[in-house]
């Protein structure tokens, strides 16, 4: 078995892709000409986007939307770069909120945290060395 995607169900799946392309610098994949889904090419694993109206087709008792949830859900996305610092400061320019600024951490890793206006939790890393 292999992890094939992920999908982060958002509010408006053009202005997600759009962020994630501007704050990231990821290039879209697809997006479906109803609107409702959309994927970034990300390298083996691809991330989508979905609206939370397919969500709710797909999960009867509902789901936590996280652009509207208080704090940070309980999973992050996390994109690897060698330059954290610059890359915090691109997302913070394009929209994103600053839930940590980076930092040196003991294993090596500079790391960073911040949520992009659909409330998904990014972490900036660089590699963690081998």
């Amino acid at each position: 078995m292999k992890l094939g995607y992920t999908i982060i169900y958002v509010p408006d799946v053009a202005q997600s892709l759009a962020f994630f392309e501007a704050a990231f610098g990821l290039q879209r994949k697809f997006l479906h000409e109803s609107g409702t889904y959309g994927e970034l090419d990300t390298g083996q694993t691809t991330l989508s986007f979905a609206a939370h109206a397919l969500g709710d087709m797909n999960f009867p008792g509902g789901h936590v939307c996280a652009h509207s949830s208080a704090q940070p859900l309980g999973f992050e996305l996390g994109l690897v770069t060698e330059n954290v610092h610059q890359a915090h400061a691109k997302a913070i320019a394009a929209g994103a909120r600053e839930l940590a600024a980076p930092q040196q951490k003991p294993w090596g890793q500079v790391v960073s945290y911040v949520r992009c206006p659909d409330g998904t939790l990014v972490e900036l890393c660089t590699p963690v060395a081998g």
